[in-house]
Parts: structure tokens; C-alpha cells; sequence
């Protein structure tokens, strides 16, 4: 497979602006001539291996960052919101690579009215929503918008990730009783109730309420929630501010992220999980055991390690229901999810619900190429209790196969061999296979082809 030439125009006059220089003096400092750096900056030509070498010698700049962030993600957004039916005929994907590349502010623009017309349209599906109270008005998803941030963002949001590392360096010991120790020197009450819900803190009273029924990964867990919500206030305030959500509803919401986010931080401190997980090569359970949290809570730190000069290989971590909805998504990868409706369904996370308790292994490709090794297992959120109701997901972590060897779950599998590698897509509407088995809408960009004297496992083919 032909390697793609890498354009980064976008990412060369961040780092510019960044650095406070002209085209000139940054020309210099490259090697190069103006305008050839003007070529390059306006996607006019890709960045040569010079420039490549010259920005990590002259700068420091971590190279491996030219070719990932947002280009892929709005590309993979861009198809698929294109594949509605309001739009006609698909712009070719070059067009689409020319857009998120040199204008991704455009295109994020054209995603935020895509999904302002989808929830327009969702509204009036809906007798409550088309009679709705008076005076309402339309506005993004606080949810969707909150969801688009820790993607855009690679789910790495570094000052509150080194904040969270440092509180843990001064914990000694089980981390739950540590933390419950600092609270009560703090005057802060700690008890643990034969309650169903997982965390609630009486400010008044200065008393944290924590669930008895729920496994002691979760308590810590919830412990270093609130830890964030009273020691890390003002920090969490301020990444709110930089990110402008557009309601408070959004802002309330992402709040509430940040502070898990650096639950899971401290409870697994980026440098020394990382060193974890490197030396484990990546054994979810081995990495559970030693940081004392729950399999789920280390796949989705895995995701997250992405902090500058020191990047953990690039997974992608979701979790899905039984329904096939995807209820968390996070992606360091080229592998994006389905925005609207259900993922595709050869990915192997699908089958984890049949298999409780056991870790399904997957080699897959994807339709742009890209080979991946997936690992899926169900997650099971007991009640505590008889009659409880129980809720079950599944969890799916992946990477690129050329980590494979980085990875404990790819040993005894066949890399070598084309006919291992499953296809799996997106979603059908924006998938471009034409023999897929499981098909269950055409795609939107081929033209149908009915033949009613002949039936194959979908009753039409495509051209």
C-alpha cells in the first residue's frame, strides 16, 4: 500500500503563531526557502523529511503530531453527516482531505449545522417537541457537544493530567484509605452506606456519602471525583473557560468529565502507568491488579496516553449497549466511530455479550486500509442487591497492528497473513464495501442495481 504524502499546513502556522515568527524568520530557521514554506502551510506541497528533521532539531517539536489530530476525525465526520439524504451527490474525498486540512474551522462550522438541521428535524418528529413549551430554543446537544470536546481534544487534557499525577505522588499506600485519611484531615466526613448511589457530598455538612454495594475500585474512584470537584475547582473552571461551551447545561456536563477524568488520572498516574503498562505490554488485568482499578477504568486510560514527548501507543477505547449504541467513544487512532445510529456490526464487541467474561480478539481492516488489532470483553454493572437491575456493556480496545508486537493480546495471532484481517466499516450508510454479508442499508454513495430474477444475501448489488 502506497504511503500518503503528508500534508500539515494547518499545524506548521499553529506552531508559527505559537513561536511568535514571521514566515521569513521561520523559513530560516527550517532551512528553506519562503516560499517554499508558503507551499507547504498552504497544503501546496507536502512537508519533506528535512523540514520533518529541522522542527524536532530546531524546535523540539514532536513530530509524530503532524500526522495525527483533527484532519482524519473531520474527514471520517464529514462523510458521514454527507451521507444524509438532504445532501446530493458526495463531494470526492480528496475535496474533503483539502477542507479539514486547510480550513478545519469550516468544516467544524459545516458539522455544528449538520447537527443543528438533525435535531431541528428530530424536534418536529416529535409531538412533544413540535408542540414544546413556549419560548424554547434550539441548541447542540450538551451531551454531543461535550463528547466532540475529549475527541477533538484526543481525550488527553494535559494540565488537568500532570495535576492529577502530582496529588498522587503524595499518597501513600492504598489509595482509598489515603484519600479518605486527607478528607477527614480536612474535615470532611467519609461514609460508606448500604446506598444505591455511587456518591453524594452535603457541603453544609461536610459529609461524603459513598455506596457500600458497589466494588472498591468504583469507591476510590468516586473518592478522587470529588477530590477534583473541591481541590482542583479552580482549574477545572478555567479548561472550562478556554473550551467556551455554548450552555451551561454543556459546561455542567464537561465539568463533571474533567473531574473523572482526573480520577482516572491519579488513580493511574501517567508516568508510572505508562512504565506499567509498557512493561506488562498492555495485560489489562495485570494493570488493574497493580493500580486497584477496574479492567473498563484501565482500558479507557489507555486511550488517554497521549501527553507530548512521552505518548503511550495511540488506542481507541468504546463502550457499547446491547443495543449496539455507543455509549462512550474515544479514539487516539485513525479509527473513528459512528456518530448516528449503530456501529458496524463485524466488530467483534458486538460478540462479547455471548462470551461473559473472556476477552475476544480481532484482526481487522478497515475500508481505508488500515489494519487493526481489536480486543473486546463484556462489562457487567451489578445493583448490589436482589432484584437490582443489572446493567451490561460491552467494551472494545484497539490499535493499529503495527503495535501488535507492544501488545500481549496479539501473540499466537496470524499478522502475516491478508485473509486474518476481518473488514469492518463505520457504519453502512458511509461504507464503501460492496460485498459485505451483513449489510442492512445500501450505502448512499453507490448507486443501487435490482435484479428480481436473481437474490443474493441482499437483494440488490452495487456499481
Amino acid at each position: 500500500m502506497a504511503t500518503r504524502k503528508l500534508y500539515a499546513g494547518a499545524k506548521l502556522r499553529d506552531l508559527r503563531g505559537r513561536l511568535g515568527l514571521t514566515q521569513k524568520d521561520f523559513a530560516a530557521k527550517l532551512g528553506i526557502s519562503l516560499p517554499y514554506l508558503n507551499q507547504m502551510e498552504n497544503n501546496n506541497r507536502p512537508v519533506s523529511t528535512t523540514v520533518v528533521l529541522a522542527l524536532a532539531q530546531e524546535f523540539g517539536f514532536d513530530v509524530t503530531e503532524l500526522g495525527q489530530g483533527d484532519s482524519e476525525r473531520l474527514v471520517s465526520d464529514m462523510r458521514e453527516a454527507l451521507a444524509d439524504p438532504v445532501f446530493g451527490e458526495t463531494p470526492p474525498l480528496a475535496d474533503l482531505r483539502l477542507t479539514a486540512s486547510n480550513a478545519p474551522a469550516l468544516a467544524r462550522a459545516f458539522l455544528e449545522l449538520h447537527r443543528a438541521y438533525r435535531q431541528t428535524h428530530e424536534r418536529l418528529a416529535s409531538l412533544d417537541e413540535a408542540l414544546g413549551r413556549e419560548g424554547a430554543q434550539l441548541q447542540p446537544s450538551p451531551w454531543e457537544e461535550v463528547r466532540d470536546f475529549f475527541h477533538y481534544c484526543d481525550n488527553y487534557i494535559d494540565a488537568v493530567d500532570r495535576a492529577a499525577e502530582h496529588y498522587a505522588q503524595h499518597l501513600a499506600g492504598d489509595m482509598r484509605a489515603a484519600v479518605i485519611a486527607r478528607l477527614r484531615e480536612r474535615g470532611i466526613a467519609v461514609e460508606i452506606t448500604q446506598t444505591a448511589t455511587l456518591r453524594a457530598y452535603d457541603p453544609e455538612r461536610r459529609q461524603l456519602t459513598l455506596s457500600g454495594l458497589v466494588p472498591p475500585e468504583t469507591q476510590t474512584f468516586q473518592l478522587l471525583v470529588q477530590i477534583a470537584l473541591l481541590r482542583q475547582n479552580d482549574l477545572l473552571e478555567a479548561t472550562l473557560d478556554l473550551a467556551r461551551f455554548q450552555s451551561d447545561a454543556a459546561r455542567a456536563i464537561a465539568k463533571l468529565g474533567l473531574a473523572n477524568y482526573f480520577a482516572g488520572a491519579a488513580l493511574m498516574p501517567y508516568g508510572r502507568f505508562l512504565a506499567a503498562a509498557q512493561e506488562t505490554r498492555h495485560d489489562l488485568e495485570l494493570l488493574a491488579a497493580r493500580f486497584g482499578a477496574s479492567i473498563e477504568q484501565v482500558a479507557h486510560r489507555l486511550s488517554t496516553l497521549q501527553r507530548p514527548g512521552a505518548k503511550g501507543i495511540p488506542f481507541f477505547f468504546a463502550r457499547v449497549d446491547q443495543a449496539g449504541t455507543i455509549t462512550k467513544r474515544h479514539s487516539a487512532t485513525r479509527l473513528q466511530f459512528a456518530r448516528f445510529g449503530g456501529a458496524c456490526p463485524l466488530w467483534n464487541v458486538h460478540r462479547a455479550f455471548e462470551t461473559p467474561g473472556r476477552f475476544l480478539r480481532q484482526l481487522a481492516e478497515t475500508p481505508d486500509g488500515v489494519r487493526y488489532v481489536l480486543l473486546a470483553r463484556d462489562v457487567t454493572k451489578r445493583g448490589g442487591h436482589f432484584g437490582a437491575p443489572v446493567r451490561r456493556y460491552a467494551m472494545a480496545l484497539g490499535c493499529e497492528v503495527k503495535h501488535a508486537g507492544a501488545l500481549v493480546y496479539a501473540d499466537g495471532l496470524d499478522l502475516g497473513r491478508d485473509g486474518a484481517f476481518e473488514p469492518i466499516g463505520i457504519s453502512c450508510r458511509i461504507c464503501e464495501r460492496t460485498d459485505c454479508h451483513q449489510r442492512s442499508v445500501p450505502p448512499l454513495e453507490k448507486r443501487l442495481s435490482i435484479h428480481p430474477e436473481r437474490r443474493e444475501v441482499v437483494p440488490y448489488s452495487l456499481e
